[in-house]
């Protein structure tokens, strides 16, 4: 799991002389810091809520158990929380973020207006956007408008007063002035994000424009549109104008506040800090697709796979982002050893949504994961035929299914591929190095395969696997003190990988450096080698690769000039 420098943590640990000399405190403030470093979050609300009811004046304390409950997705059991103390919280960003999506998803606007009129402060890019949007749901839009304006004049904050100033606008029917709000010298890079350029298109299409919004569409994805995409670019073919779906009220707007600032924080502050925000936005607005993506994206960084595939189960069947959800959480069931959940929850997929061509590869590479190779070329074979001409991806496809027919010992149906995976990206060095590695181990075409791993090579020098092709197949091409320089990079570069280790040992053996030889094959039998491989390791270790070769009826190794 990573692991990142969490705000909520480091104010947490000022705590610590504190919580010590505090009878009954200790423990919890204990079991709730090493919960918060595991990410185990509903531990961390309720060790963090046991120590603040014995210090109930301790402001640190209740903001951990916040922090703990909303990341948890039980920001209904923080907001209670919050509620239901008696300190003055108004300067905490973490309670005042609770606060907030308390009243917004009671639409309790006039709340929290006063709110920030007594005090309370979350963060600077979140206060004028709660303001302004508040106060539209109050039905004041020139104060509101007064608002995002003064908020856009401030240093570094007018691409998100304007991209929000713009869908406030357009909840209100002001579409013309919303698309002069969208434009580059107002929103810069923040105007050409998938959700911007879905609003600019749908404001577009209310104006009967519905040829340059389609345009849009096309210049911005070039063809490569998902289900949502895909039903807004079809409803542009029409004349009528396609449904607003972005932001249709003031209470959405707050939720979409919040969904700016996680995405925002998920790269400058890290992810769990960013995982506040979205469980914020998803509370306030219950059918905020992005926002639990975005949460499910979050908790799979931070290696909590059980919450992320809850966070992808929220979106509904009939969304048009359900198949992206639940190749999500078909990978966090996976992921969280459950593997045959998340077979099943692709196999359902690829039922309910037959023509995805990416349902069908995602399934693949899970059965190859899980080496049921048969399958796995099955589900292969259906995403190459829904591939569409000129389609970048083929090569990749045809290079896994490739993978599935040589583990399945089916050699022509698998160069096939592969061959056909190196005529769609010639210069692919997994590619060409699985095949030349593969040709090495079949001894046939051996200085074909070596052409394909030395340019391989060439593309990732940092990689010690193609290297170990590289001096693999020189070894098997008799040329010995050549193949002893790569091998010994590919060694130091995958130092734990038995196969890497037991070339090596067979090289050096092969130069004559029999003790070094012996070494690391003794380091490959370290690290779990594959069965079948175990035996030849230890008989190499016993008797010597010569004798191994001899008893193989291999050709023997050359002698050498030196021992080692």
């Amino acid at each position: 799991m990573r692991r990142y420098i969490r705000p909520i943590v480091l104010s947490a640990a000022l705590l610590l002389p504190a919580v010590g000399n505090a009878q009954g405190i200790a423990g919890s403030y204990l079991a709730g810091r090493h919960a918060q470093f595991n990410g185990d979050y509903a531990a961390v609300g309720q060790y963090y809520s046991q120590a603040q009811r014995s210090d109930a004046t301790n402001p640190a304390l209740l903001e951990a158990a916040l922090a703990g409950r909303a990341n948890a997705g039980d920001v209904a059991g923080a907001v209670a929380l919050l509620r239901g103390s008696d300190l003055d919280m108004n300067q905490s960003q973490i309670a005042g973020l609770i606060a907030v999506a308390g009243l917004a998803k009671g639409e309790q606007f006039t709340e929290i207006v006063e709110g920030f009129g007594a005090g309370r402060r979350i963060s600077p890019l979140v206060d004028g956007l709660v303001l302004a949007w508040a106060t539209l749901g109050l039905g004041d839009v020139s104060a509101a408008t007064d608002y995002f304006e003064d908020m856009a004049s401030m240093n570094g904050m007018s691409g998100f007063a304007n991209l929000h100033h713009a869908l406030a606008k357009g909840t209100f029917g002001d579409f013309e002035g919303a698309l002069g709000l969208l434009t580059d010298d107002k929103v810069g890079a923040l105007g050409y994000t998938r959700r911007s350029i879905m609003v600019r298109a749908e404001f577009l299409s209310q104006l009967g424009r519905n040829i340059d919004a389609a345009a849009l569409i096309d210049d911005n994805f070039q063809g490569a549109l998902d289900p949502e995409l895909q039903e807004l670019r079809s409803g542009l073919e029409g004349r009528k104008a396609v449904p607003l779906t972005t932001v249709l009220t003031a209470q959405q707007g707050l939720a979409e506040v919040f969904w700016t600032v996680a995405s925002v924080l998920r790269d400058e502050a890290g992810p769990d800090f960013a995982l506040l925000y979205a469980r914020a936005a998803a509370y306030v607005r219950a059918d905020f697709d992005e926002a639990n993506l975005l949460i499910a994206g979050l908790l799979d960084e931070l290696g909590n796979h059980v919450l992320a595939a809850d966070a992808y189960g929220q979106i509904t069947p009939d969304s048009t982002s359900f198949h992206a959800a639940e190749i999500g959480r078909a990978e966090a069931l996976f992921e969280s050893d459950r593997k045959d959940e998340a077979v099943e929850a692709l196999t359902a997929l690829q039922d309910s949504h037959a023509d995805l061509q990416v349902v069908h590869s995602t399934l693949g590479d899970m059965l190859r994961r899980l080496e049921r190779f048969e399958e796995a070329t099955a589900a292969y074979s259906t995403a190459i035929k829904l591939l569409e001409q000129g389609d970048p991806n083929a090569w990749f496809l045809y290079y896994a299914r490739g993978i599935s027919f040589e583990r399945r010992d089916l050699w022509p149906q698998a160069e096939a591929d592969f061959r056909k995976a190196l005529a769609l990206n010639p210069d692919q060095p997994n590619v060409l190095n699985y095949l030349g590695y593969s040709l090495v181990e079949k001894k046939i075409k051996l200085d074909e395969a070596l052409e394909m791993i030395e340019k391989a090579a060439a593309a990732r020098p940092d990689s010690g696997f193609i290297l170990d092709s590289l001096g693999w197949v020189l070894y098997r091409l008799g040329r010995y003190d050549e193949a002893v320089a790569p091998m010994e990079v590919a060694a130091s570069l995958a130092a734990t990988d038995p196969v890497v280790n037991d070339h090596l040992g067979d090289v050096l053996w092969a130069v004559g450096r029999r003790t070094e030889a012996r070494f690391q094959w003794s380091r490959a039998l370290s690290f779990d080698p594959a069965e079948d491989d175990l035996p030849r390791i230890r008989r190499k270790l016993e008797v010597g690769l010569d004798v191994v070769l001899e008893e193989e009826g291999a050709p023997a190794l050359p002698p050498v000039q030196s021992g080692g």
